[in-house]
């Protein structure tokens, strides 16, 4: 028995032995395994809290401008909050200074104003635009270091710097959409004219020019003269120039019928203009000999002196009819008030709209606004003229189009925080 037992704790011990061989190394080796998980958690925490610095940093030279600026681009980090800020950092050599900083969630490319075919880089990313001004002078041509910087607490990472030259643009492609406006809106003239030349175009009824023949004609039945004033503006102003394309008409309407017409002035130019305008006419009219250079006249500059002028011309001639057409002020009601005290037929035009309530109140007819400008080819007839005015009148149609569709993509984009309608937008905004 003592042998059995002896022979069997002999097993024991070398199965034990052989048992030890086995976990030894485990157990040995756990400790390490778990001591390199820990450290491995401890620096993949302190990895994710560090800063990194920002990614993909670019440096342009700013389009669509005439120089001196710059376009710094950055991709968007997972840090951006509030509480992290971005620094930017320029200098034309090794040295550099901080010349802006904000919060690491603001200056998206998306907050630009320019359009979705001009954006540099995509809606996401940071951009800030560095300009002249605030002590920063940037020079074109002039080679410029530039760096971000992102700054939390006490940390900071900056990016290696990057060389940018801002240089003058020779396009600005932030209005190719104005240009592409232009161009349709030429083509709508252009063959608005060519129809006018190939057949009649439809004009509305203008109750006040359908009465020029008739106030000429009852000029030429009471032997009176005809008073025609071209406003208070000078020939760069459109109203000036409408009225003396219409006083073409007038006059040689008046040539035909030999009927005195009276044209004072309060601007010399105009004048001049006139004078030729209104020669013009009798010659067409095939009436050279009844014209009379003094039919055109000059009085003064002064606002009031002129209106008093013309009223004194009002009572002492009397004339049949009166013409008030191009720009007025203050003087409107006291021309028109001392012509209806005359019992003449008073037609008004004028696109000022603070003197159109005068001039509806003491006139016979008036044309308001934009009948102005239509008058001429309304008078004559003239295919350019007509076809021009059509031209704009499809324009206008088409402005109205889009103004209703560019309000209901607005608020479709602001009801359900989308940026698609913008790309429809984009094509009919005045982008600088």
């Amino acid at each position: 028995m003592n042998a059995e037992w002896g022979m069997m704790s002999a097993w024991r011990e070398a199965r034990g032995e052989r048992l030890w061989g086995r976990i030894r190394p485990l157990a040995l080796t756990l400790p390490l395994v778990c001591l390199s998980a820990l450290a491995s958690t401890d620096g993949a925490a302190m990895a994710q809290h560090a800063l990194v610095s920002p990614q993909n940093l670019r440096v342009i030279d700013t389009p669509s401008e005439a120089g001196g600026g710059l376009t710094v681009l950055w991709s968007k980090a997972d840090y951006d909050a509030p509480d992290v800020r971005y620094q930017i950092l320029i200098g034309e050599g090794a040295e550099k200074k901080v010349v802006a900083e904000f919060a690491a969630d603001s200056h998206y490319v998306r907050d630009l104003k320019w359009p979705w075919w001009s954006r540099p880089d995509r809606p996401e990313a940071h951009q800030f635009n560095l300009r002249s001004g605030r002590g920063l002078e940037l020079k074109n041509g002039t080679s410029y270091t530039v760096a971000v910087a992102v700054v939390k607490g006490t940390e900071r990472a900056e990016t290696p710097p990057v060389q940018a030259i801002p240089e003058p643009n020779w396009v600005n492609w932030n209005q190719m959409n104005n240009l592409l406006l232009v161009l349709l809106f030429g083509a709508v003239v252009l063959g608005s004219i060519r129809t006018a030349k190939q057949r009649d175009i439809f004009l509305r009824r203008i109750p006040g020019l359908d009465a020029v023949d008739e106030a000429i004609g009852r000029a030429t039945e009471l032997g009176k003269p005809i008073l025609y004033l071209t406003g208070a503006g000078d020939m760069s102003e459109p109203s000036t120039i409408a009225a003396a394309v219409i006083l073409g008409r007038v006059a040689k309407r008046v040539a035909a019928y030999e009927t005195d017409l009276l044209v004072p002035h309060r601007d010399p130019i105009v004048m001049a203009v006139c004078q030729e305008i209104t020669k013009q006419s009798y010659l067409e009219a095939g009436k050279p000999d009844a014209f009379k250079e003094d039919s055109n006249f000059f009085i003064t500059t002064d606002q009031f002196s002129y209106t008093a002028a013309v009223d004194g011309i009002m009572l002492r001639r009397k004339p049949a009819a009166n013409f008030f057409m191009g720009s007025y002020f203050a003087e409107a009601l006291l021309l028109t008030e001392t012509g209806a005290s005359t019992g003449a037929i008073q037609i008004a035009g004028t696109d000022s709209d603070h003197q159109l309530p005068f001039f509806v109140t003491t006139c016979d007819y008036t044309l308001i606004g934009e009948e102005l400008y239509a008058a001429s080819a309304y008078l004559s007839r003239e295919p350019i003229q007509v076809g021009t005015l059509r031209g704009q009148d499809l324009g206008k149609g088409f402005i109205l189009v889009v103004l209703v569709l560019g309000t209901i993509l607005a608020t479709v984009g602001v009801l359900f925080s989308t940026d698609w309608p913008r790309i429809v937008l984009d094509l009919f905004k005045d982008l600088k």
